[in-house]
């Protein structure tokens, strides 16, 4: 058993690959309000692809995980927004 503490990201991180659309959109967002964040690209990582399945139970992506550990799937722009001014990272 692991200690769920222990994987909580130090920075909001992305699970996700260049060919995506939803990706590719949520990282400019990430970008545009210029906070720091982890990109981790599962088609360079073939572990990563397992990793963000693990967190999501899902194999869609992007995966976007956040530093309380919770995390969105295929997030809208809103819905990444809403979650980054909760945490106030913006």
């Amino acid at each position: 058993m692991s200690d769920k503490t222990q994987e909580l990201p130090t920075k909001t991180t992305m699970f996700g690959a260049d060919w995506c659309r939803d990706c590719v959109r949520s990282e400019a967002l990430l970008n545009s309000l210029n906070i720091e964040w982890d990109k981790i690209d599962v088609e360079k990582d073939p572990a990563a692809a397992d990793r963000a399945h693990a967190i999501s139970g899902r194999l869609n992506i992007p995966v976007v995980q956040f530093t309380d550990g919770t995390f969105q799937v295929e997030p809208s722009d809103k819905e990444l927004t809403a979650k980054l001014t909760e945490l106030g990272e913006i």
